[in-house]
């Protein structure tokens, strides 16, 4: 049976969705045309006013916005409302100097809260549970909106933030935590310390919510056997609002994300064109309704594709299929475009092998090198294995790595996110 945070609302009509979604937009567009002059400017090039834009339909007339913008702009040259009014900051890392904040009204926090809350009723969550955040604290955005999720849904939420194993484990046992969020990296290393201390008989976890980094399909069937639970897939961006925007069903058929309060384009990424239900892109989000730092047309470099259809488990709320790479994560190999993805699509097929990977890659002798590195156990032919998996990606991808099969438990582990592209070219 599925669980609700607020059902009036999931449950509401297609039409009534798109009637509210309709108004926000219009109601939005004139909002930052008003108070931000960066967007204006974007607008006045692109030569388009708020009165061209009367719903959904004329999304398209509006122009993108990226991360150089929001970096462009970086501190506040995106502010929709006075800086008294924001109660709080949420940054992302900065690669080139010029990190991208996100600011957040009351109105903005409550919104989020309400979307974690959603998200985690939707994992099977409620009053009854003991939810453990082991996801960053501070300004990462992932500990804080499960946290606050966690506490409108009334669990007992423990903020353990990431990180000191042996402190997660006890309060883990002692405190009986049923929910447990971080990331996927985090609870794959959890599950082989709660096996190496011999605690599974003393974890009672039955759900687990996991986000933050790409993972495959084998990794959350390793997971969910590891640890005995069922393992959800959460999306979110910092500069959206962070994790909560969209969560998995229990049907594992994608990621239902709440379009009342965020619109979802799929794009080309090269073209900029809208492209139909079920094509793979790149996703565009619009936050219809947030008020510190509204984003319009904004292009997360995520790919996907939009669900067609209806989902078995009855949410009306339409879905995003599992985020598939980065537009910027492509590698250029041999002349060849490679994501992670495909290697792990690969991977999987491979029952020998364990979710952990790593792939380097090297420029050696005048030529690129794709080094892949799997784990696996010592009763397998560790050269026969090597072979098959190189045979296949050669048929696939088109060129031949370099495959190294080593016994599990050598790749590196982490207790935030796992590195697993290491480009030695440009180091």
């Amino acid at each position: 049976m599925e669980r609700y945070y607020q059902k009036e609302i999931e449950c509401a009509s297609q039409e009534q969705i798109k009637a509210w979604q309709d108004e926000r937009l219009v109601r939005q567009v004139r909002h930052v045309w008003d108070k931000v002059p960066y967007y204006r400017a974007k607008m006045e090039e692109k030569g388009v006013t708020p009165e061209d834009i009367h719903g959904r339909d004329d999304l398209y007339k509006l122009p993108f916005l990226s991360k150089a913008d929001l970096r462009d702009a970086y501190p506040f040259g995106l502010l929709a409302e006075p800086l008294e009014k924001c109660v709080r900051i949420h940054s992302t890392s900065g690669t080139t100097g010029k990190r991208v904040v996100a600011f957040y009204t009351k109105e903005d926090i409550d919104l989020w809260n309400d979307c974690c809350a959603r998200a985690l009723a939707a994992a099977g969550a409620g009053p009854e549970d003991v939810c453990q955040v082991a996801y960053g604290y501070g300004l990462f955005t992932g500990g804080f909106g499960l946290n606050g999720g966690s506490q409108k849904l009334g669990c007992l939420t423990l903020p353990m933030s990431s990180g000191n194993t042996d402190r997660q484990l006890q309060f883990m046992e002692d405190l009986g935590s049923t929910i447990l969020c971080c990331t996927p990296s985090y609870a794959a290393y959890l599950a082989e310390s709660i096996h190496e201390r011999g605690l599974q008989d003393k974890i009672h976890l039955k759900a687990g919510i996991f986000g933050a980094e790409a993972w495959s399909e084998q990794m959350r069937q390793d997971i969910q056997k590891s640890l005995g639970i069922k393992a959800y897939d959460i999306y979110g961006l910092t500069e959206i609002y962070g994790p909560g925007i969209g969560i998995s069903c229990s049907h594992d058929c994608g990621m239902h994300y709440w379009d009342d309060y965020i619109y979802i384009e799929i794009i080309d990424p090269v073209t900029g064109k809208v492209l139909p239900d079920g094509e793979l892109g790149e996703i565009v989000i619009t936050t219809l309704v947030k008020e510190g730092a509204p984003l319009i047309r904004y292009r997360t470099h995520d790919l996907s594709r939009i669900i067609p259809g209806e989902c078995p488990c009855g949410s009306k709320f339409p879905r995003l299929d599992t985020i598939m790479g980065r537009t910027d994560d492509m590698m250029k190999i041999k002349g060849v475009n490679v994501f992670p993805s495909q290697i792990e699509e690969i991977l999987k097929e491979f029952s020998e092998v364990s979710s952990e990977y790593q792939i380097r890659i090297s420029h050696l002798d005048g030529k690129d090198t794709m080094r892949i590195y799997v784990e696996t156990n010592g009763t397998v032919d560790f050269q026969d294995l090597s072979k098959r998996i190189a045979s296949v990606v050669k048929s696939r991808i088109g060129f031949t790595p370099l495959v190294k099969v080593v016994e599990i438990g050598l790749l590196p582990r982490s207790e935030k996110k796992t590195k697993r592209v290491i480009d030695e070219r440009y180091e």
